[in-house]
């Protein structure tokens, strides 16, 4: 994404439609057709699900189980290189010093999963 793109302005009814939530990251493994992508299992509370991200250059598998990340919960399932993703993580992402990072938005303190960010 270029840092500088500007997005159409949307109207708050729009925005209300998504549904976001904590989710509890409760294991990640290597995609088995992609080099950049891992797939995390993640706890929404009520459910598990499976959600598939391009964090691989920037995090170790293993540093993000037991983190809480921001999830929208309500996007049409999708599959990623064969790999179906239910849901999407919400991250940061610039560039520094010429090159890409990507900062996954988390909570400073541990938060019940499924909690609906507001």
């Amino acid at each position: 994404m270029n840092d500088q793109q500007v997005k159409p302005i949307v109207n708050f009814d729009e925005f209300e439609k998504l549904d976001i939530r904590i989710a509890r990251v409760i294991a990640v493994n290597d995609h088995p057709n992609a080099d950049k992508l891992l797939i995390l299992d993640i706890d929404l509370g009520e459910q598990k699900r499976q959600i598939v991200a391009g964090l691989k250059p920037y995090y170790e598998a293993q540093s993000l189980v037991g983190k809480d990340i921001v999830v929208v919960t309500n996007l049409q399932p999708r599959k990623v290189r064969g790999v179906e993703s239910n849901g999407m993580l919400l991250a940061a992402s610039y560039l520094q010093d010429e090159q890409r990072k990507v900062v996954i938005i988390t909570t400073d303190e541990p938060v019940q999963p499924g909690a609906q960010v507001c």
